[in-house]
C-alpha cells in the first residue's frame, strides 16, 4: 500500500500541472508502492481539442503522446528501486474514429502500453466532464421538445444515460481494458441521480458491470469525484454496491493532475470504502502467476486487512487550490 492506478501531468496533459517526473517524486515522498502513468491518448479532430490546446494539430498530440511513452518508461527505469511505475493510457471515445485510431496505437506501441483505463468523457461527441454548460449541451442533445426538459425523469435523462453506458460498453467490448475508469462520469453535476429511476440506463449499466467482470477488469475507485464536490468517490454508493454483489473488484486511483493532487483525498476514501464494508482492494501487478490481462499485466489482492496499512495513519497531503 498504498496503490493508483490513474494519473496525469502538465507536461503531457494540458489541463494538469507539474512534470511527470513531478508526479513520481511525489508518490514516491508519499510512498506510494505501486503508481500508474495514464496520460489521455491523442484526440484526432480540431473541433475536440480544449481551449488550452488552441494552436495544436491533431499531429502534435499524437508526438505528446508517443513523448509521454518514451519518458514514462525513462522513469520506470530510473526509480525503479524506489517504486514500480504501471505505464498505461486513458481512452477517448468521441467517434468511432477514436477506437479505430487507439487499435492502431496499440499496436505500434506493443509492449510499451502495460494497460488501459477505459474512460468515457463525451456523449453525441459532446463533453460531460469539461463544464455544466457543455454538460448540459450534451444532456439536451437527447431532448425531441422542449417541454420534455421540464418533465420530472424526464426519458432524455435516460436517454443521455443510456447512451454513455453503450459507448461504454463498446469500449469494454472491444478493448477489455483493465481499469474501468471513473465509470458513473455522466453523473458528475448530479451525484445524487440514482440509476435505478431510469430503467433502460439501469440494464444497460449492469450489463456493463457483468461484462467488465467477465474478463476480469478492475473497478476503479476514484478519489477526484471528492475534489469535484462529491460526498464520497467514483463510483457512488448504488453502483459500488451493484459492483460489490455482482462480484466485482475494486482497485484504488487518485486522478492525479499534477504532483499536488497525488494521493489527494485517500483518506476519505478509505472511510467510504470501509463504510460500504469493502473487504478487498486489488492492484496492477507484473505478477507472472498465469492469469495475465491481454497486455501482460495481472490483477493482485492486497494482502492482510488494507486498511490496517501504516499510510493510512499518516495526515493527509495538503490539499492546494
Amino acid at each position: 500500500m498504498p496503490y493508483n492506478h490513474h494519473s496525469h501531468s502538465g507536461q503531457f496533459c494540458k489541463h494538469a500541472t507539474g512534470t511527470l517526473e513531478d508526479v513520481v517524486l511525489a508518490a514516491i515522498k508519499q510512498g506510494f508502492q505501486v503508481y500508474g502513468l495514464t496520460e489521455h491518448v491523442p484526440r484526432y479532430r480540431p473541433q475536440d481539442f480544449y481551449p488550452e490546446e488552441a494552436g495544436l494539430s491533431p499531429d502534435a498530440l499524437i508526438q505528446q503522446f508517443t513523448d509521454f511513452l518514451n519518458e514514462a518508461h525513462r522513469l520506470k527505469s530510473a526509480y525503479a528501486s524506489q517504486i514500480t511505475l504501471l505505464v498505461g493510457l486513458e481512452t477517448e471515445f468521441i467517434t468511432e474514429t477514436d477506437l479505430d485510431k487507439l487499435s492502431t496505437l496499440l499496436s505500434e506501441h506493443s509492449g510499451r502500453v502495460e494497460y488501459i483505463v477505459g474512460s468515457i468523457h463525451h456523449v453525441n461527441s459532446i463533453p460531460i466532464d469539461f463544464d455544466h454548460a457543455s454538460f448540459e449541451r450534451a444532456l439536451h442533445s437527447f431532448t425531441d421538445a422542449v417541454a420534455e426538459i421540464n418533465i420530472q425523469g424526464g426519458c432524455h435523462m435516460d436517454k443521455f444515460l443510456s447512451a454513455y453506458f453503450d459507448a461504454q460498453h463498446r469500449l469494454l467490448e472491444r478493448f477489455h481494458p483493465e481499469i474501468i475508469g471513473h465509470l458513473d462520469l455522466c453523473r458528475l453535476y448530479n451525484p445524487e441521480l440514482r440509476f435505478s429511476e431510469f430503467p433502460n440506463a439501469w440494464e444497460k449499466l449492469k450489463r456493463n458491470v457483468k461484462l467488465a467482470i467477465d474478463y476480469g477488469a478492475l473497478f476503479e475507485v476514484n478519489a477526484a469525484a471528492l475534489r469535484k464536490g462529491w460526498l464520497t468517490s467514483y463510483p457512488g454508493e448504488d453502483v459500488a454496491a451493484l459492483i460489490l454483489e455482482l462480484g466485482g473488484r475494486l482497485a484504488l486511483s487518485d486522478d492525479s493532475h499534477g504532483p499536488h493532487r497525488v494521493g489527494e483525498h485517500y483518506p476519505e476514501m478509505r472511510d467510504y470504502l470501509r463504510q460500504l464494508g469493502v473487504t478487498e482492494l486489488w492492484y496492477l501487478s507484473r505478477s507472472s502467476d498465469g492469469n495475465a490481462f491481454e497486455r501482460g499485466l495481472s490483477a493482485t489482492r492486497v494482502a492482510g486487512d488494507w486498511w490496517e496499512h501504516n499510510y493510512w495513519k499518516r495526515s493527509a497531503p495538503p490539499v492546494r487550490a
